[in-house]
């Protein structure tokens, strides 16, 4: 079937583009200046392809371009246009960053105000046979926050700069893991499009399917405009193949009217599953629209054409009254989902720099995580077509926030249409996406207002609420209507109740990481976390590469620029000395942050798991980050992963072993003395999982104590908890032994005591070494094969110390006396090192490293890193 070919004429205009200062703090050497432009793009990445600024992202240099934000800028080009390509002409812009005026040949053409939604002008009459002129200027992103803010009227919000009275990416404005760099630019694509009689708006395939009778249902509504003074009849084909299925179906739109809706039914449908559950088939769609006769047949080719691909299932959110309180449960095709996810924000401060390839890296690691679903957060933008494609593609479900975060909002004009447009835009955009399963109006706005003192500040304004309860769900429901809605998160499933009440619906838990300690996290059965999680250091390399100090300390001047969080360096110390104590030595800082980052969020989510179905997902805080920063990200800002990324990779595993605290008739725990230890046997699968738990209490040494064996069966999809015999839950000498809890090798662990008051084995106190470890080169880099001579803890391959670009296949590994893992390392084709790096103590790590760690002056502990980093850099390059 040949593919529907349209008349309308697309010119991409990407090329020959300059920028320039326009006013504002522009420094002198810049003033009046053309800068090479590249489109899609921004002005800090013009700036810096260009030599004319420093990197923003190293060092203290974000103070120093601080009036990049502060300054207007405009972008020029000129492009040719030919005769007979359309009688109509329209100006296409999918992104402009943020307040914009548009001219072309030297006459206004538009103005914009909202960086989330696509815009389009009519230069039909401006247009030039030959060369035109196009020119977007663009206000000072810092300064017109400020003006709106004063004409809305002060609105409470968590930042330095008012981003609440602008619809530009909060982000932007810095956030407590974000850089202050607020960007101005054409961020997404423009072109010109030439078309004749009508064009297709909009194209909105929303696909379900009827489970029981494994129909797919298929309904496309499209909306047409058409041409001044063309009222005729037109006709919208419809073409829909894959596995399969070939259907085609047309529709009708009298004259005079400007929408239709085409129904199309496939019988014996192949359904959209999320990973994990299902396979993703994806069947082509491909619309058409054409002139009719006086017959009504479709006459001559397409005036215009749209394809995609779309994907069936059904979805759907339970939020059902409980004994336990309110559910919080999505539901795809008819089965419940336990999410396994984590949020996402913009994977670059400048976000043009993004590219498909660049997400599939990143969705590559959020699939070596075991996760399956990805919050787009409200702070960020709407992602770019690419990120739901791929997501399509490997069964991650979306769930999208709209645009609000951690802000009070204006409901007034003129916000309020631009709230409308921005939301009719993106409904519109991503309705084909089978991953897109849940619509978010606002992250933690309406728990803001009740609990953040807002109320008092805004003495009556407006805030945002009926955005929430109103204007949003409305047009999710209009353009839409296949989707769960929820007013924001956390939410309770009612305004009558508290928002963040862990009994009903979503919550988000903070208390741990600001207040409290990452053990507690046990203390609370939430029906769903949202959010919630650790910080810790990006990779060293990523580290070193982006700070300079000398010397880098965790205090250091650099160190202190790219810690955004409020008291962060604080609550990191503060969170880690009941486990370890505080290194004095950098690298071993930078390693004990980055294990209590992945041991409190791993604590987190077994815990959380081992509650299914009573809680049925947890979305960690974050995946990803938006450049080189201590944060609470599995991915740091120059791509490579976290300790973290492997701890929730053991975490979400389908089949899962964990070792838990709780009341002797397997209930909560009552944490008054009288706590028993329980194995709970977690199986994310299709399949029952069945056998012999082997219980077992062991000294350090590897000496058994105690053990049992209890049969236990597990449906699929569900959990059993198996509470630990009194002589194998209760140690002996608590800071000497563990219990090990296993089923079909999947193995569970429960140490009594703190790491730093427990006989764990030092390097000091190993005699011959904690380890035996070999590397062999294979294929792609190394495997280490490494031997415990004692009991090690958390063994940990630091690749990334070799080489920047070495990659390891687990982190936190376990290993009683005598066993035996290994470790592969892969490396790009060109990289050079000396694989005797790999097993260096400070790229091999482990938790023994850290219980009793040697005191040292500061200039001994400067003088032994320097050392050693250049002992292994210099191995590394050699």
């Amino acid at each position: 079937m040949a593919p529907i070919a349209a008349a309308r004429h697309t010119l991409l205009l990407h090329d020959g583009w300059t920028v320039r200062g326009a006013g504002g703090p522009v420094p002198e050497h810049l003033a009046g200046r053309d800068v090479p432009a590249t489109v899609p793009g921004c002005v800090h990445t013009d700036l810096l392809a260009a030599g004319l600024i420093v990197d923003p992202y190293l060092d203290d240099h974000e103070a120093l371009l601080k009036w990049i934000g502060q300054s207007d800028w405009e972008y020029r080009t000129t492009f040719r246009s030919g005769p007979g390509t359309g009688d109509w002409h329209d100006l296409a812009f999918d992104g402009l960053d943020t307040v914009a005026t548009v001219t072309l040949n030297g006459a206004e053409v538009g103005r914009t105000a909202n960086q989330h939604r696509r815009y389009r002008f009519d230069v039909t009459d401006l247009l030039r046979a030959g060369e035109n002129e196009l020119v977007v200027r663009f206000a000072s992103p810092v300064r017109e926050a400020d003006a709106r803010s004063l004409a809305l009227g002060y609105r409470p919000q968590v930042n330095h700069h008012p981003f609440n009275a602008i619809r530009k990416a909060a982000y932007n404005y810095g956030w407590d893991w974000g850089i202050d760099a607020a960007t101005a630019g054409i961020w997404r694509a423009v072109r010109l499009e030439s078309w004749s009689t009508a064009r297709l708006a909009s194209v909105r395939p929303l696909a379900t399917a009827d489970v029981a009778a494994g129909r797919g249902l298929l309904d496309l509504a499209v909306d047409v405009e058409r041409a001044p003074g063309v009222a005729g009849p037109l006709e919208v084909t419809v073409r829909l193949s894959g596995h399969g299925a070939e259907r085609t179906a047309r529709a009708a739109v009298p004259a005079g009217q400007s929408s239709a809706v085409v129904h199309l039914e496939v019988p014996d449908v192949a359904l959209w599953w999320p990973r994990g559950h299902g396979d993703q088939p994806l069947y082509a769609v491909e619309v058409g629209l054409s002139g009719t006769d006086a017959t009504g047949a479709a006459q001559g080719p397409a005036l215009d054409a749209w394809s995609g691909r779309t994907g069936f299932r059904s979805v759907g959110l339970d939020m059902v009254p409980d004994a336990h309180g309110t559910s919080f449960t999505i539901v795809v095709n008819d089965r419940p989902v336990w999410v396994k996810g984590a949020n996402w924000i913009p994977d670059d401060a400048f976000v043009a720099r993004v590219d498909r390839g660049r997400l599939a890296a990143r969705l590559d690691q959020a699939e070596a995580a075991n996760m399956n679903l990805l919050r787009v957060w409200g702070g960020g933008v709407y992602e770019a077509d690419d990120f739901y494609d791929l997501c399509d593609e490997r069964g991650i479900l979306t769930w999208q926030d709209f645009a609000f975060a951690c802000a009070a909002y204006s409901e007034e004009e003129p916000l309020r249409a631009e709230v409308e447009a921005e939301a009719r835009d993106n409904v519109a955009r991503l309705a084909p996406h089978p991953s897109l399963v849940l619509w978010n109006g606002s992250n933690e706005n309406i728990w803001g207002h009740q609990t953040w003192g807002w109320i008092k500040r805004l003495d009556g304004r407006s805030w945002g609420l009926g955005y929430y309860t109103d204007l949003l769900p409305g047009v999710v429901a209009e353009l839409d209507g296949t989707r769960p809605y929820t007013p924001s998160s956390p939410w309770s499933g009612s305004l009558d109740v508290f928002p963040n009440d862990p009994d009903h619906g979503s919550m988000h838990s903070w208390e741990l990481w600001n207040r409290e300690d990452w053990p507690h996290y046990r203390d609370v059965v939430p029906r769903f976390m949202a959010e919630f999680g650790w910080q810790g250091p990006p990779t060293w390399s990523t580290l070193t590469r982006s700070i300079s100090d000398d010397p880098l300390t965790p205090e250091s001047p650099g160190m202190q620029v790219h810690q955004k969080a409020m008291g962060g360096n604080d609550k990191l110390t503060d969170g880690l000395v009941a486990h370890v104590p505080l290194p004095d030595d950098m690298e071993d800082w930078h390693w004990a942050m980055s294990w209590n980052q992945a041991t409190a969020v791993r604590t987190a989510v077994e815990h959380l798991r081992s509650w299914s179905p009573r809680c049925t997902g947890s979305v960690v805080w974050q995946l990803n980050d938006c450049w080189p920063v201590t944060s609470w990200a599995a991915v740091d800002g120059d791509g490579r992963p976290k300790p973290l990324l492997h701890a929730l990779a053991h975490a979400h595993a389908d089949r899962l072993v964990t070792l838990q605290p709780r009341a002797a008739d397997g209930g909560e725990a009552r944490r008054d003395g009288t706590d028993a230890l329980a194995a709970v046997v977690v199986n994310d699968t299709d399949a029952a999982w069945a056998g012999d738990v082997v219980l077992r209490r062991l000294t350090f040494d590897g000496a058994p104590v105690a053990d049992a064996t209890v049969p236990v069966h597990v449906a699929p999809r569900a959990a059993a908890t198996v509470v630990l015999p009194t002589e194998v839950g209760t140690p002996g000498e608590a800071a000497a032994e563990l219990v090990t809890a296993t089923l079909d090798g999947v193995r569970g662990l429960w140490f009594f005591a703190e790491p730093r008051d427990s006989a764990l084995v030092t390097p000091a106190h190993s005699g011959s070494g904690l380890v035996e470890a070999e590397v062999r080169p294979v294929e792609g880099g190394y495997v280490v094969d490494v031997t415990a001579r004692h009991l090690v803890r958390d063994l940990t391959l630091l690749a990334d110390k070799a080489h920047p670009d070495a990659r390891v296949d687990a982190m936190l590994v376990t290993l009683l006396p005598g066993e035996r893992v290994e470790l592969r390392v892969t490396v790009p084709d060109d990289a050079r090192l000396d694989p005797a790096v790999l097993t260096h103590p400070r790229v091999l790590r482990s938790l023994n490293q850290l219980v009793r760690p040697a005191r040292v002056t500061a200039v001994d502990a400067a003088e032994v890193t320097s050392e050693v980093t250049a002992e292994v850099t210099a191995e590394a390059t050699a």
